[in-house]
């Protein structure tokens, strides 16, 4: 079945079963595999994208559910890596095995899109969604504060 997509901003048309997870178009048809399988079940946020500008599991939503709509996944974010949060993850020496960090940073743009100048409990609740199995929380909260307050290098 065709379904016609905007990922990153392009108007694209794919052809899968109404009920393929969105992960799974985004990485076999459209090779942005910036955007990580992790559990499968919508509990450990590495497939984080966001729709409409909202942040959601990407191994959850049947591709049928998206159709017409924006989804920008980490390869959206930015083309040249330049993006705030991804310049303060650097400075922060955020990423260990790396594998949870797009959908950390996917999830922390949601975030920062919605309030701008969050707390660092309101920091802590919404990135509670995703799990980095380095531990690497404390240097994920200072990046977000980081680009919070403007300083991103």
């Amino acid at each position: 079945m065709p379904i016609d997509l905007k990922v990153n901003g392009r108007a694209v048309r794919v052809e899968a079963p109404p009920e393929t997870r969105l992960l799974w178009v985004l990485r076999e048809e459209l090779k942005l595999e910036g955007t990580k399988y992790g559990c499968g079940a919508g509990q450990c946020g590495a497939c984080m994208v966001h729709l409409d500008g909202e942040r959601m599991f990407s191994c959850q939503v049947p591709i049928s559910e998206v159709q017409g709509r924006a989804i920008t996944t980490i390869e959206g974010l930015s083309k040249d890596r330049s993006h705030p949060l991804q310049v303060a993850w650097i400075a922060e020496q955020v990423p260990q095995c790396g594998y949870c960090q797009s959908g950390q940073i996917m999830s922390a743009a949601a975030l920062l899109a919605a309030k701008p100048r969050p707390t660092r409990q309101e920091i802590v609740d919404h990135m509670s969604a995703n799990l980095c199995r380095c531990g690497t929380y404390p240097k994920i909260v200072r990046a977000i504060e980081r680009v919070a307050k403007g300083a991103s290098s």
